[in-house]
């Protein structure tokens, strides 16, 4: 049996309501306020495709061994370096085995997600590897004012595929692709340009969803009448029911395209919704998925008994109720690099990073792998010559140890804005693991006022800078401590 093993997601803590953006910018384009309603998503600015991917990944391989992944392929059109294997950085975050396995980028297409999907079950299906993780995020910037800006949210999900206590069983797929350009966005730009919006609504979402969905019923023989829920993105509300009364699937059995929780999340969204479905999924329940993009891809699953032993995760919905208002559209504007504003002398240094000491700390800086003395069992990062513990101090007797997934707590912490940063305060502090371990780290998704000495953090794989003169984008990473609710 080849399916889906596993599931996760995230959605960025932050949301910004599109009524804060009309009264922002409606000025400028009165036209956005016909879509002012609910909210969408942002993205931190130490947020992107890959931090949010890993996010992802976790969330997904939540109570399993990451050390038997096969390989780890990356879907997105916003991925941050053009010749560099963006996977291999998910793959390292994650601290996969390096030999032996086989990561990929998807790119350049919103059915991307989708298309990495059906390579990964061919993959199982082979006998070649046992399992493959597929993880999707965008974080897509538009232009002020316009109605992507209204439309695009940001976000990340992952599935894992594999041929071992399968979750949801693979049941066929049919493939159209066609060169349909309802939107693009050209070498080098940084924006994506659209067409109307009746041309992708009536021959785009409209044609082609319906279309593919039809030729997949004919090639298997199966019924749409047979599936509990059916899954297709269209941030148009009309036209996404629409298509449910095209392809026969009544309102109820429509998953919720999630415009007003988190907005479009691009090469993501597919999954996001997928993930969405199967959290309230049920043994014998049939999941048809299709995505957009050039084409259409369209997954059927069956959903098995493994759903029941599946370990709960914060998923979609947990990430949707793990909410901070974002009101400050000054603030998102920055975020996204849209407006330019001086850091001061403190930052203006641009030091050139050190790929050779990238390479030798790779364990360290990308996965936040420590050392345990393997002789007194005390753990540490970094990682020293000697043992830290008072009565071992044993010399170079460490074994790897992974801190990314544990808990800690803020021993000490300072806010300060003398220091050169996207988002003053720059806050950061000692942490202390669950465990064992202790380091200083930089804060991120909080405010400074809401901090607090012995409050829990959890660790997140964040830009640490971006070095806008060679192109390069560093991380490392980050303590976000569980506050509830707040703004930005």
């Amino acid at each position: 049996m080849v399916g889906i093993v596993s599931y996760g997601g995230y959605i960025p803590r932050y949301r910004l309501s599109r009524m804060t953006v009309v009264q922002n910018m409606a000025w400028y384009f009165p036209v956005i306020m016909a879509v002012a309603g609910g909210e969408k998503a942002v993205a931190n600015w130490d947020e992107d495709a890959v931090s949010m991917a890993v996010a992802a990944a976790y969330d997904c391989m939540e109570g399993r061994d990451r050390k038997t992944l096969n390989g780890i392929y990356l879907a997105s059109t916003t991925l941050p370096f053009a010749d560099r294997l963006n996977a291999g950085i998910v793959a390292a975050a994650l601290n996969v085995p390096e030999n032996g396995a086989t990561n990929a980028d998807f790119s350049a297409c919103m059915k991307s997600g989708t298309t990495a999907s059906l390579a990964a079950l061919d993959a199982v299906a082979s006998g070649r590897v046992t399992s493959i993780l597929v993880a999707a995020a965008d974080q897509r910037r538009t232009k002020m004012a316009t109605m992507l800006e209204m439309f695009y949210g940001d976000g990340a999900a992952a599935l894992l595929f594999g041929n071992k206590d399968v979750i949801a069983e693979f049941k066929g797929s049919y493939s159209v692709n066609c060169d349909f350009v309802d939107h693009y966005r050209g070498s080098g730009k940084d924006f994506d340009y659209s067409w109307e919006e009746r041309w992708t609504r009536d021959l785009g979402y409209g044609k082609i969803i319906p279309e593919a969905i039809a030729g997949f019923l004919k090639k298997t023989g199966m019924k749409i009448e047979d599936f509990s829920k059916v899954i297709y993105p269209c941030y148009f509300g009309g036209t996404h029911k629409d298509i449910g009364k095209k392809i026969g699937v009544d309102g109820a059995k429509l998953q919720n395209n999630l415009h007003n929780n988190c907005g479009d999340t691009g090469a993501a969204h597919p999954l996001v919704m997928m993930a969405a479905a199967l959290e309230d999924a049920k043994p014998g329940d049939k999941i048809l998925l299709a995505s957009f993009g050039q084409g259409c891809d369209v997954l059927a699953f069956e959903v098995t008994d493994k759903i029941k032993n599946l370990k709960p995760r914060k998923g979609v919905k947990g990430s949707l109720a793990h909410r901070a208002e974002f009101n400050n559209y000054q603030k998102f504007s920055k975020f996204r690099d849209l407006i330019k504003a001086d850091l001061g002398i403190r930052g203006e240094a641009s030091s050139n990073t050190s790929l050779t000491v990238l390479w030798r700390k790779r364990k360290f800086i990308l996965g936040l792998v420590g050392g345990k003395c393997t002789k007194c069992g005390t753990p540490q990062i970094p990682v020293l010559p000697v043992c830290v513990n008072p009565k071992c101090h044993s010399v170079k007797t460490f074994e790897d140890y992974e801190f990314a997934d544990k808990e800690a707590k803020v021993l000490m912490f300072t806010s300060d804005l003398l220091s050169a940063s996207v988002d003053p305060p720059a806050v950061y502090g000692m942490v202390a693991f669950d465990g064992g371990g202790r380091t200083l780290l930089d804060f991120t998704d909080c405010e400074a006022s809401g901090v607090k000495v012995g409050m829990k953090v959890k660790m997140s794989f964040r830009k640490r800078y971006t070095d806008g003169t060679r192109g390069f984008t560093g991380y490392f990473w980050k303590a976000v401590p569980q506050m509830e609710g707040g703004a930005a």
